[in-house]
């Protein structure tokens, strides 16, 4: 992690993304720019957290942990996505962990600033229910897929939420990746499992897995395997 000292930079993030306007313009605003390269930890679970973070550049991983070692993937975040508004508003710890995807960056400013000064600002209060309720919204379907659903529903599903043309899904977007590995902890099952679910499908027809891609050959038969579901 390094430092950004780019007032131009900051005020371009600021601007592109309405940063400034979620805030009261009567003060100085104590703004802090981070960048981290790909494979580095943003904020660690369990860590205390002392900033409300905006990523702007970049793509994050977002993962959950038992005392095992054993990780969760939940999802991936890509610019304008908020960090720390849990924490903020709760006074918890880091509940999930950040781990940068490829090189990210992000604008933070101190929660001590925000409690003393902009606590009770509507328009502040307003972005941050949205950012948790949705939150809140995507993690019980995740949940409720994951554990009432077959493995071959949940990969239909995630394949129908993810890579249909006709879906307009945000947390489908969020869902995103090319690693068999990673999709199989997204839905909550064993690389193994998941791919004896994925080969079943290529021998009926529904999928043809290639080197480093999966295409769809039959857009309703993957529909009947979903069975109605959707992470979205």
């Amino acid at each position: 992690m390094r430092n950004i000292q780019d007032s131009e930079l900051l005020e371009k993030y600021l601007e592109e993304f309405q940063i400034n306007r979620m805030f009261h313009q009567s003060k100085q605003l104590p703004y802090h720019m981070q960048q981290y390269h790909s494979g580095e930890i943003i904020r660690f679970e369990g860590m205390e957290m002392n900033s409300l973070l905006f990523l702007v550049n970049g793509k994050a991983r977002i993962t959950s942990s038992i005392e095992t070692g054993k990780a969760l993937l939940l999802r991936f975040i890509y610019p304008l996505s908020v960090i720390g508004d849990i924490e903020l508003i709760r006074d918890v710890p880091v509940q999930s962990q950040v781990q940068a995807v490829d090189e990210c960056l992000v604008i933070g400013i101190p929660f001590d600033y925000i409690k003393k000064y902009e606590i009770d600002n509507p328009r502040l209060l307003h972005m941050l229910l949205e950012h948790v309720s949705f939150k809140l919204q995507t993690c019980t379907t995740a949940s409720r897929v994951n554990l009432l659903a077959s493995v071959e529903n949940k990969f239909a599903s995630y394949l129908m939420s993810t890579l249909s043309p006709d879906a307009d899904n945000e947390f489908g977007i969020e869902l995103q990746t090319s690693s068999v590995k990673e999709i199989a902890s997204l839905l909550g099952t064993t690389y193994r499992h998941l791919n004896r679910v994925i080969a079943s499908l290529n021998e009926q027809g529904i999928i043809e897995r290639q080197k480093n891609s999966i295409q769809i050959l039959n857009w309703k038969e993957l529909e009947k395997a979903a069975n109605g579901i959707r992470y979205k």
